[in-house]
């Protein structure tokens, strides 16, 4: 029997945010010393829809690009977000980035979630795209990364081709709007509090402890 109540966190993010990838690791960290259950949900996010599947250039091409700043200004922000990374054991090859289009890859991870298996894609993608330099717009190698976490390649493949979860991404994006989220990642604990970026360990079980004692005072 377990000490604190269960509690529930609903995670906006982008596979293609590396504070996404850095937030997901400290989360789960938190959650490992935390004396309860907790479940995570994740949401679909598109920091730059308009990207193209295949984006000819690097990662420092698209930030110069994307955010208006001198290519020397953006190598520090990533040689930061590495050292960041590196510190919540997040791995970080910014030049193999094979920047793209993350909405097929949002797509997949609905299907993921309908099978049990979206917290593992959702790893698997971030390091494929981070750590890796592999390809995560495109079906087929979705499907492929897919399989590595026990999905069925075909089946997800097919529920991709149809569109299957096309309005459950949308219904996320919605959704961050309507609270006017603006950067993501963002947490929402119980339904209720909402944080935002990616917080240390430390802050993560601040939080957890501070919602179970709002939780236990319901209860």
């Amino acid at each position: 029997m377990t000490a604190e109540p269960p509690i529930t966190v609903d995670v906006w993010s982008d596979i293609a945010c590396p504070w996404c990838f850095i937030g997901n690791r400290t989360l789960k960290q938190a959650i490992e010393q935390y004396d309860g259950e907790v479940t995570v949900r994740y949401h679909s996010y598109e920091l730059a829809p308009d990207t193209p599947v295949d984006y000819e250039g690097s990662e420092v091409d698209f930030l110069v690009k994307h955010k208006g700043l001198p290519p020397e200004q953006v190598q520090q922000m990533l040689d930061q977000v590495t050292s960041t990374g590196a510190a919540a054991g997040a791995t970080f090859h910014f030049d193999t980035v094979q920047h793209t289009n993350t909405l097929r890859a949002h797509q997949a991870l609905h299907h993921a979630a309908q099978h049990g298996r979206q917290t593992e894609l959702l790893e698997r993608l971030f390091r494929a795209y981070f750590s890796e330099g592999r390809h995560i717009g495109r079906d087929a190698d979705l499907a492929e990364l897919a399989a590595e976490v026990g999905l069925n390649s075909e089946r997800l493949l097919a529920d991709l081709a149809a569109e299957r979860y096309a309005t459950d991404v949308q219904r996320d994006l919605n959704h961050a709007q309507q609270m006017g989220v603006r950067g993501v990642p963002f947490f929402v604990f119980e339904g209720q509090y909402g944080v935002s970026g990616a917080q240390s360990v430390e802050t993560f079980t601040e939080v957890l402890a501070h919602v179970a004692a709002e939780v236990g005072t319901r209860a």
